[in-house]
């Protein structure tokens, strides 16, 4: 027989404080996140999915960090939900800039072509954007979701919990310069992304105002419309399986990324 009252015992307040500071640690994850934090996922789901997984890391947070003391003063108990929280922050955002990366592919690519005119609600961040913008955004998670890319999130945030224990305290310098690296990261990432449509089209508009310089009779916006969009269409086309690739491997980076800007203070 089960006895109920050994297993209420195994669940004291140790157990209980380091519950609470893993789903703080997660919290950042299901709202900056991509996939974690898509507006696809209704809002029970994720709060169970936060949950189960608070439940499931609090164990290996408390092997890592030899468990909480018991907390009794309301202002450390604060401290150190914010710590951790400030710790997934961290973590979250190197995935965030990832998608970031991917979008702002997607709306220069947009600008150029003319799909800016035609803006859209963004069904994974529930913003509104133009249509290729939203096509990087969905090819990613797509591709974030088929390589098992929550699978690797989850392992590199398990992992944090070896660098910076619950009781210990990140080093605010690494974590800003970490933050100041993938700000700056994300316009040459986009870049990266839709570089080879962003030659073409550029050259395309090249091409087009020699023509109207050579043919001024030529209404060039009437042409040069329908072959930017036929053109960039095209390349788009050929090119997402590279971007499909650049995701994975990004990904990677992004997590390793954020484990290095994670030590201890």
């Amino acid at each position: 027989m089960i006895d109920p009252a050994k297993i209420v015992a195994q669940f004291g307040e140790q157990q209980v404080l380091a519950f609470f500071l893993v789903l703080a640690r997660l919290a950042p994850l299901f709202v900056i996140a991509p996939l974690f934090s898509s507006s696809l996922v209704p809002a029970r789901a994720r709060a169970v999915v936060a949950v189960g997984l608070a439940v499931g890391l609090s164990p290996v947070a408390v092997a890592e960090g030899g468990g909480p003391a018991v907390v009794r003063d309301v202002f450390e108990l604060a401290a150190l939900l914010i710590k951790e929280m400030l710790v997934g922050l961290a973590f979250a955002y190197a995935l965030a800039v990832m998608h970031a990366a991917l979008t702002t592919a997607g709306a220069l690519l947009d600008t150029l072509i003319g799909f800016s005119y035609g803006a859209l609600v963004d069904p994974v961040t529930g913003n509104q954007s133009s249509v290729l913008s939203q096509l990087y955004g969905l090819v990613g998670v797509a591709v974030f979701i088929a390589i098992g890319g929550d699978e690797w999130v989850i392992r590199g945030l398990a992992r944090t919990y070896e660098i910076v224990p619950l009781l210990d305290a990140p080093a605010l310098g690494s974590l800003v310069e970490g933050a100041v690296k993938g700000f700056a990261g994300v316009f040459s990432a986009a870049v990266e992304v839709c570089a080879p449509v962003l030659l073409a089209l550029v050259i395309t508009d090249a091409a087009f105002g020699v023509v109207s310089r050579v043919v001024p009779q030529l209404n060039v916006f009437a042409v040069g419309f329908p072959a930017k969009v036929t053109v960039g269409l095209i390349l788009i086309g050929a090119t997402l399986p590279f971007v499909a690739g650049w995701v994975g491997d990004e990904l990677q980076r992004s997590v390793g990324t954020a484990l290095q800007s994670l030590k201890v203070a």
